[in-house]
């Protein structure tokens, strides 16, 4: 699937059955048009947010089986008409984008976690549903692997998030281990920072693993896809662990050898 964005892991990809795509692909260009609201160009908040709302509207209308407004709501609305999907994940993306324009810290890790709650355990949801399997203990696998992969992103993303003028770093955290915004600024490193980002990275590890026995519970090449999806989130953090955390000089990135080293892994999950 083409997209204008760097993806750490697959998307639509050619280990999903084909009859999932169209779907996948509906999802993630609804939630990747909106998360583009919320983040790109030099609208203000204002306009943000009023974008961000006819995103609503239009999932209102999908609701009440009224044709939207827009076109590019149209393969959604088949797509969850088709699928029966439920449309509050849908409004949980909407609510965490709309958070990022107005919020920039995060006081704790519970408040980091209800945020991905919204921002990324969405989207493995409504792929629960596709494939038929949305149990209360695959959801909740699912969420830790979805909020695993949202905070690698942000530990890989200090730098990038700095600029955009976002902390997710939870406070509490940085005043344990005494930094100081004034050092995310001048991207200093130090052996307090490495000692915080060895923190984040442990605790995220262990949200991966947790989640990580859901490969068991789905079908055929599903479960290849989502094991290489693991393995990508726990590969990142092997990289940033392996610059004990300075990811100010250089974002760390999947290479093409670690997808053979991923592959392997996924065969032993």
């Amino acid at each position: 699937m083409p997209v204008d964005h760097y993806e750490n892991f697959p998307v639509a990809s050619l280990l999903l059955p084909r009859r999932l795509r169209q779907p996948i692909e509906a999802i993630y260009r609804f939630a990747r048009a909106a998360d583009d609201l919320a983040d790109e160009g030099d609208a203000p908040a204002a306009a943000r947010l009023q974008a961000l709302a006819a995103y609503g509207d239009e999932l209102d209308r999908i609701e009440r089986g009224t044709p939207p407004v827009t076109t590019e709501f149209a393969s959604l609305a088949t797509v969850v008409r088709e699928w029966r999907l439920p449309l509050q994940p849908l409004r949980d993306l909407l609510d965490a984008f709309a958070q990022d324009v107005v919020k920039k810290r995060y006081a704790d890790y519970p408040e980091l976690l209800d945020y991905c709650r919204r921002s990324a355990n969405p989207v493995g949801r409504l792929l629960l549903h596709l494939v038929g399997r949305a149990s209360g203990e695959n959801l909740r696998r699912s969420d830790c692997i979805c909020s695993g992969l949202q905070l690698v992103n942000f530990w890989q993303d200090v730098a990038l998030d700095w600029q955009k003028g976002r902390v997710y770093l939870p406070q509490s955290d940085l005043a344990r281990f005494a930094i100081t915004e004034e050092q995310i600024a001048a991207a200093r490193w130090s052996e307090r920072w490495a000692a915080l980002l060895d923190f984040q990275i442990e605790r995220t590890r262990q949200l991966l693993l947790t989640g990580a026995p859901l490969v068991h519970e789905l079908p055929g090449r599903m479960t290849w896809e989502i094991r290489l999806t693991v393995q990508g989130g726990l590969r990142i953090l092997e990289r940033i662990g392996s610059v004990r955390g300075d990811v100010f000089r250089r974002r760390p990135v999947l290479a093409a050898g670690d997808w053979l080293r991923m592959g392997g892994r996924a065969l032993w999950m």
